[in-house]
């Protein structure tokens, strides 16, 4: 029988693909929509990072829209788009076989996310993916007011489970996000989707995956 006691999942690119709202406009976007989503979700990011170090909070659905406005400039796209783009953010597609494992995951492990979004944008993504019953917990940084990979947000869930940091799963698309929960103690696995490279950030993942469906296998 498996030890661990519960397994919590980053949301954005893990469980929820970042690009599908750029994707579901790429006939206006043009074939530069690919480009222009990474470059997007990477500003994002940045942000997110830049505004820790400068210890200027703004949440993330903020950080979204002032990420977009910057890439909508880079790229050249009109403005008559941004609301849509928004909107889109708002209900991104998940991954294909993300629902039907999580079903199989949630009859014998408790079930989380731990993300940077805020409770209200991973409320809209979880609940129009018809993803409502599967997860005990919806942690966000909002809760401690800073973004990953920062102790306080990883602890969120340890505090509330009460185990061990081990005994927790932990999964993110994100290299450096599967070091910071590593790092932190968490039993981290890399959703690796892309065939990246892994970043040098003293942790290697416990297992590497190419999707969610691999991980009942391995638990």
């Amino acid at each position: 029988m498996s030890k661990f006691k519960a397994i919590v999942f980053d949301a954005y690119g893990t469980l929820f693909d970042v690009n599908s709202a750029a994707e579901k406009c790429k006939d206006r976007i043009g074939d530069k929509w690919v480009s222009f989503a990474h470059y997007w979700r990477t500003t994002q990011l940045e942000y997110t990072w830049l505004r820790t170090l400068m210890k200027r909070h703004k949440d993330f659905w903020q950080i979204t829209e002032d990420s977009l406005d910057k890439s909508m400039k880079t790229f050249d796209i009109d403005s008559s788009m941004r609301n849509e783009l928004l909107n889109l953010y708002r209900k991104l597609s998940t991954y294909p076989e993300v629902k039907e494992v999580l079903i199989k995951l949630k009859k014998k492990y408790k079930l989380s996310i731990l993300s940077n979004g805020t409770p209200d944008l991973l409320n809209n993504l979880v609940n129009s993916n018809d993803l409502k019953n599967i997860f005990e917990d919806i942690f966000s940084i909002e809760e401690v007011g800073v973004y990953k990979p920062d102790k306080k947000v990883y602890d969120l869930p340890t505090k509330k489970y009460g185990v061990k940091k081990e005994d927790i799963v932990f999964l993110s698309s994100n290299t450096w996000d599967v070091s910071g929960g590593g790092n932190y103690g968490f039993t981290s696995i890399w959703v690796n989707r892309n065939k990246n490279i892994f970043d040098n950030l003293d942790y290697k993942p416990k297992n590497e995956i190419s999707g969610l469906n691999q991980l009942i296998d391995i638990l």
